[in-house]
């Protein structure tokens, strides 16, 4: 089945934002539990620091961590 990889990027990035911790000036650590494909995708988009390595968290930059907070409010949050 075809699907919009790029919505399934900004889906992981902001799922990502909810095991985001050790958060600093250089972005925060998240664990991985993700499809290999989108956070490759996201580190190639400049969103993730390289996510191959035996850790079982990956760091986001800045710039990840930002937009992924955004998407996450765009898309999961409730309007009550």
């Amino acid at each position: 089945m075809p699907y919009d990889s790029d919505r399934i990027d900004d889906a992981v990035l902001a799922l990502l934002t909810l095991t985001a911790h050790q958060e600093d000036e250089f972005g925060a650590r998240a664990w991985k539990g993700h499809d290999w494909d989108a956070l490759n995708r996201l580190h190639e988009k400049g969103l993730l620091f390289d996510p191959v390595s035996k850790s079982k968290s990956v760091v986001m930059t800045p710039e990840g961590l930002a937009r992924g907070r955004a998407l996450f409010d765009r898309l999961f949050a409730r309007s009550d």
